[in-house]
């Protein structure tokens, strides 16, 4: 989607914020013993409050709300009986639709006690992110994007999950422009138009290459198996640079 009117930019602005606040209001209730399906029902409560459907149930009839990715699971955790415990690494991804209008974003928490190799983790995914985020500005290739989170990366001695990518979003939930990596990829020739809306959601991982199928049609899981994190904003290129729609605030 590019961006052609205020109005657009306006729903496009309220949803992202009804998305990130979602993500935080289910984080604050993140503790031992909850449930991803008691969590998954606080986020659905919240987007249903704000006139806002789940986008993964209206798109793909996901079995959730939310998606809740736990420790070795990467992405696309199935909300359900599963158990927070202490220490737990939990994902937690919001894409939701109102007026007509997409969003998505998510971040990954730990639940304490917290190790120093898994805090570090998370608070570089952030920094990964941010990396890419600052890549953004229309007329520039997509390909600084990737190239940035991917020095980045191995500057700080990490892998990244390398199928699963970025995408535009705004009328849709996935729609042009499609497969934007989050890694150095060659091939990568476009360039970044005034207005153009997507997501940036690099997969920082301790090890992980690949994201693999597991039991079930959704939840996905690293290849070789180590523990990774997800940050996703979804933002507007500008002439100015990047103007991030999925802020709480």
């Amino acid at each position: 989607m590019v961006i052609s009117t205020e109005d657009e930019l306006a729903k496009l602005k309220d949803i992202g914020r009804i998305c990130a606040i979602a993500v935080q209001t289910m984080a604050e209730a993140l503790e031992p013993g909850i449930t991803t399906a008691e969590l998954d029902m606080i986020g659905r409560k919240f987007l249903e409050a704000n006139g806002a459907e789940s986008a993964p149930e209206v798109c793909y009839q996901f079995p959730g709300a939310t998606c809740i990715s736990v420790n070795e699971e990467v992405a696309h955790g199935i909300p359900g009986p599963r158990i927070i415990q202490a220490g737990d690494l939990v994902n937690i991804d919001v894409s939701a639709v109102k007026d007509g209008f997409f969003s998505d974003t998510g971040s990954s928490f730990i639940v304490p006690p917290v190790t120093p190799k898994i805090d570090r983790l998370c608070r570089d995914g952030k920094r990964a992110l941010w990396v890419g985020v600052n890549q953004v500005k229309s007329g520039q290739p997509m390909a600084k994007i990737g190239n940035a989170i991917g020095a980045f990366a191995a500057k700080n001695r990490y892998t990244l999950i390398t199928n699963l990518a970025s995408h535009g979003v705004g009328r849709s939930l996935h729609e042009e422009p499609k497969e934007l990596s989050t890694w150095p990829d060659p091939d990568e020739t476009r360039l970044m138009t005034e207005g153009l809306v997507f997501t940036i959601e690099p997969f920082l991982s301790l090890g992980g290459h690949w994201a693999e199928d597991g039991d079930d049609p959704w939840t996905l899981y690293s290849e070789p198996r180590a523990p990774t994190v997800q940050f996703e904003h979804t933002l507007v290129a500008t002439k100015n640079g990047p103007l991030v729609l999925t802020l709480a605030a």
